[in-house]
């Protein structure tokens, strides 16, 4: 599951993140949200599965610098959600018009701090919380290939201790497990009609090779890259 998580401090709350979504708390019914750009709106389900405890889920959209857009108007924003219970969160965008020739990538991000008993609000408490991060891609009507050809389009270059991976389709192509010949390179997106070059630890050679996740949030077969 490819979700970010941040931490959050608060004055007497210590707001912790932790690696994945964790079942006793909120989960997100996805790991990316596909927006068609010629749909209203879009959804993103967010579920409690705590047997116990309420949240209140806080939502946005932000640029890749983390800045929040106004662009985007996520509803509900802020709302409580009651211990095995299910939400939507209904994205529209209501900015400029966005290329149409390629891709768009975003950012939806979800802060669900839990509920605290009375009896602890009399002294500080440590409150964990999670802030999951994970992308949103709009995409046009009418692009030339399908999103599933884009991974074999890429195309490879090593040399002088680096890897160069062009990315000839319209759509974002997001790489794991990822290495050059044994030496693993970390996970990264490949924007469209772009260039990636990425510094190879130790300047070893060898074939590229990777998997790339799908419209689903699955990985894909490893594939070999070549130029």
């Amino acid at each position: 599951m490819h979700i970010l998580q941040k931490s959050l401090i608060a004055s007497s709350l210590i707001l912790t993140s932790v690696t994945t979504v964790w079942a006793g708390g909120i989960a997100l019914g996805a790991t990316r949200v596909i927006y068609h750009t010629n749909e209203k709106n879009t959804v993103l389900p967010i579920i409690n599965t705590s047997q116990d405890t309420r949240f209140l889920i806080q939502s946005w959209v932000s640029d890749a610098n983390n800045n929040k857009l106004d662009s985007f108007i996520i509803t509900p924003p802020l709302f409580a959600l009651a211990p095995k219970k299910e939400n939507r969160l209904r994205i529209i965008y209501n900015g400029p018009m966005l290329p149409q020739d390629r891709e768009s990538v975003f950012y939806i991000n979800s802060k669900a701090i839990p509920s605290v008993p009375k009896e602890s609000l009399k002294g500080n408490t440590l409150q964990i919380a999670t802030q999951s991060v994970i992308k949103l891609f709009m995409r046009p009507q009418g692009l030339a290939t399908r999103s599933i050809d884009a991974p074999k389009s890429l195309t490879c270059h090593v040399a002088n201790g680096k890897v160069m991976v062009k990315n000839p389709s319209p759509y974002y192509v997001t790489l794991v497990q990822f290495r050059v010949g044994n030496v693993k390179l970390k996970n990264n997106m490949v924007a469209p009609k772009s260039t990636l070059t990425a510094a190879i630890p130790g300047k070893a050679s060898g074939s590229v090779h990777f998997q790339t996740i799908n419209d689903y949030g699955a990985n894909t077969v490893e594939q070999n890259c070549t130029g």
